[in-house]
Parts: structure tokens; sequence; C-alpha cells
């Protein structure tokens, strides 16, 4: 079996004579040959659009706090983090201890049990809406029955969106996965894309004139912006669509699934001091188990009580929104995010994960500047992305987008394919792994850890220039 050396290894180690690609073929042999059996079972081999390699994913066998290990025995800095659920890296004992135990005492009760109100009580006490909570089991739930609650309670059929803010694959908000670049829509009656509408994320007069008409139950946006923080929003957005939604009595809800306790301890919320109406959650409010929330004003959520006089007999009030679900509040789920929360009360992980993630996107533009690429990485925090290929202005400071010198865009910068794929192999083959051109990072990413990914990603950087593709 060979080991692919850590990041910073010289790309002589595998052959001078040898390419990007041929390299990572020879370096991952039984994750092709697994890929290979998957596509015969697994609709394009995987589980998962984001999982999506060329020419074939990596396969993980384990994984322990910022590092995996692929079944071709290479050692990976990882910066996938299980799709940013992993605020504690992999296998965290704190994590790993809650979970165990919980196994021991059962993992379906089929009933209330009290680690749940535990949880309910940490998610109102760290983000600012919430007032109740509602568990879910994901984040394409939460954001699904955000939007029931706000047509319910606002009597209204329209939404709003922002253009390229993700909010899972559901019909209420996924309807640019399932438009083509014709325009043609894919798997959803007209009645549904009706009721939808884009608009760019800066665009404040389209959006106020739109919602200025009544017929609009919710807004949702990524806080931060689309691609949790790919296409910066500016601060002062959130601020505006808060005032125009208010007065037009259309709901306010924030898709928190990624910012929810990794942008601070409270939230993008708790940082902007804007406060939705209705908040979705997942990833790290499961402690990296499968599972959500849906948090906020009191009156929204209490739309899915059952009246006690209804109850016995299984009937629902006028306005009640039915909401069951076989793994709400699931106890494995409940001792992870009970254990999650409590560890970061105190900001501790989150403050060292953002501190990670300044100092990758630092060294990152800094290698840029020095391989004299087109490019820049920029972030929030400890989500950091990275485009190349483009005279994208650095930022000025070496971390935040600069929005004097890019503008706002209305559509995400993206590094085209081109690049994007043999410069992803190559890092792998450096030992480091993107969640697509972006990273994020986690309370147990040591400095050494990003010391080495930014060797890594200026040896990828060569590597590209070496075969002249960037």
């Amino acid at each position: 079996m060979t080991t692919t050396p850590l990041a910073g290894a010289p790309a002589s180690a595998h052959g001078p004579a040898m390419t990007i690609d041929a390299r990572f073929l020879d370096s991952h042999q039984r994750s092709a040959a697994l890929h290979a059996g998957a596509s015969a079972l697994l609709p394009g081999g995987i589980t998962h659009d984001i999982r999506h390699f060329e020419p074939f994913p990596i396969y993980v066998e384990r994984a322990a706090g910022a590092r995996k290990w692929d079944v071709d025995g290479n050692e990976i800095i990882d910066f996938v983090m299980g799709h940013g659920a992993l605020l504690y890296g992999h296998a965290h004992p704190l994590l790993v201890e809650a979970v165990s135990a919980q196994v021991r005492r059962g993992t379906h009760y089929g009933a209330s049990q009290a680690r749940e109100v535990e949880w309910a009580a940490l998610v109102a006490e760290l983000i600012p809406s919430a007032e109740k909570v509602r568990f879910v089991a994901s984040g394409t739930e939460a954001t699904m029955l955000a939007a029931r609650l706000a047509r319910t309670a606002t009597g209204r059929p329209k939404l709003l969106k922002l253009r390229e803010h993700f909010h899972g694959w559901n019909d209420s908000w996924g309807i640019e996965l399932v438009t083509r670049s014709g325009g043609d829509v894919v798997g959803l009656p007209p009645a549904t894309t009706d009721a939808v509408q884009v608009f760019d994320q800066h665009d404040a007069a389209g959006i106020g004139a739109a919602l200025a008409g009544g017929e609009f139950a919710a807004l949702i946006c990524e806080p931060g912006g689309a691609h949790w923080g790919a296409l910066p929003m500016h601060p002062e957005m959130l601020t505006r669509l808060r005032e125009l939604t208010s007065a037009a009595g259309t709901l306010l809800i924030f898709d928190e699934v990624v910012t929810g306790f990794r942008a601070s301890e409270r939230g993008y919320q708790g940082l902007t001091g804007v406060t939705p109406d209705l908040t979705a959650l997942a990833k790290i409010v499961a402690g990296g188990l499968p599972g959500g929330a849906v948090a906020g004003r009191a009156d929204l959520l209490d739309q899915i009580a059952v009246p006690p006089s209804h109850g016995a007999a299984g009937e629902d009030g006028p306005a009640r929104v039915r909401h069951p679900g076989t793994f709400n509040a699931n106890p494995l789920t409940a001792a992870a995010g009970v254990a999650a929360l409590n560890g970061l009360r105190d900001g501790a992980p989150v403050r060292a994960a953002n501190a990670a993630g300044e100092r990758l996107c630092r060294g990152w533009n800094e290698a840029i500047r020095r391989a004299e690429v087109p490019g820049a990485a920029y972030c929030q925090g400890s989500m950091v992305h990275v485009v190349l290929g483009r005279d994208l202005p650095p930022p000025e400071d070496g971390v935040n987008w600069n929005f004097a010198a890019a503008g706002r865009p209305p559509t995400t910068p993206r590094t085209p394919a081109a690049i994007e794929w043999p410069f992803r192999r190559s890092l792998l083959l450096h030992g480091v792994d993107l969640i697509g051109m972006g990273a994020l990072t986690s309370a147990v990413h040591a400095e050494a850890d990003i010391d080495a990914a930014i060797d890594a990603f200026a040896a990828a950087l060569a590597d590209l220039r070496r075969e002249s593709i960037l």
C-alpha cells in the first residue's frame, strides 16, 4: 500500500515525469476500484452531489481530529469537516463519549425524553431568535418546515429567496436546483415554481417593490451570503431586509444551517444584531449527527402545537401545522447536540476555528501572491473560499472580502473547471481536501495543520504552473 506524503512534500516524490493526473490515479487505485463498483449501484456512484469528484472521489476509511485516511492509506488534512457539521473535528472525545453512552441506553424510544428539553433550552439560550424550537432530521427539513409555518401564519402563498442562496433540495426553496440554464424546470409543477421568486442578494429596490405587493409569506437568506459566504452579502443588506420584510408583513427567515454556532456561538444573527422571525439550523446544532431545528418566535412555532381538545381524537385546529418525523430529536442526536452546544457556550471552540480559518486564508493569499497567479482567498472566520484563474482583488487585510474593490457581483466568482479539478487533485496529492473550492476549519485544526495546508496549497499552485494549467 502506498502512502501519499503530507502537505509540503515535493512533486518528485511520485517521479518527476508524472503528471498530476497520473500521480492521482497511481495514488488512489483502491478508491478508483470502489467507485467503479459504486457506479453500478448508486446514481453517479455517489450519495451527495457535492461528493462528485473528477475522475472519481476518494473513499475515506477513518478520521480523527483534523485528519482522515483514505482506503489507499493516504493521510489528509480535512477541510470538508462533515460539510461544516464538525466544529470539533472528527471523533472528538466529547461527542464520542456522549453518543456511546446514549447507544447503551437506547437509540429510539418512540417517546419523549428529558434530553430533548435540555437540547431545546441550549438552542434558546444561544440563538437570539429562538423563543421556541422544533427539531427535525436535516437542514432541508428545517427550511421546508419554516416555509410551511410562514405560509400558515401569513395566509400568503408566495416565497422570496435570493439568487444562489442554498436552502436544501425541498420544493419550497430548491427552485434553482431544478432549473436548467435554458429555463426548463425539472421535476416540479408550474404552480410550485410560480410561487417562488428569486432576486439578486443586493437588489434592495427590486426586493422592496416585490414585497410591497403583500403577496409574500417569507423571505429566506443565508445571512453571510450565498454558499456560506462564497458570494458575501454586505452586512447593511441584512438590516435592510429586516426593515423591508417587517414593513410588508413578510417573515424573515435566516438559514443558519452552516453559520449557526460557527459564525459565532450565537450564529450570524448574534454577530450582526439582526434578528429574524425564524431560523433554520442543522449540522453543528446536532453535534455532527443527522438532525436540525427550526427556532424562532413562539407564536409561529406554536402553530405546530396540538390543542388539548383535539389531541386524543387526532383532530387538528383550523390553523395547525402538522409535523411528524420518526427521527425528530432522536436520542443519539439529542445527546450529541447537548454535548456540542454545552461545549461551545463560552465561544472558545468557535474562536479557535475562526483563528484557524483566518490564518489559512492569509497564508493562501500570500501563496497566490508569491506564485504570481490570478486569484484570491477570502473568509468569514472559519469559512474560507478561494478563486483561482480570475482577477479577483485580494482582501486588503488578507481575510475579508473587499467590497470597495470587488463590488457586489450578482453571481459567485468561480474557478474555471479546467483549473479547479487539476488543482484539487494536486492538493489531495499534497495531503489536503477541500469542500468545493472552500475550506471549513474546526477547533482542532492546530497551527501546524494550517501551516502544512498553506505549504500544500503553494505546492499545488507550482504543480499547475509546471503543467501550464495556471
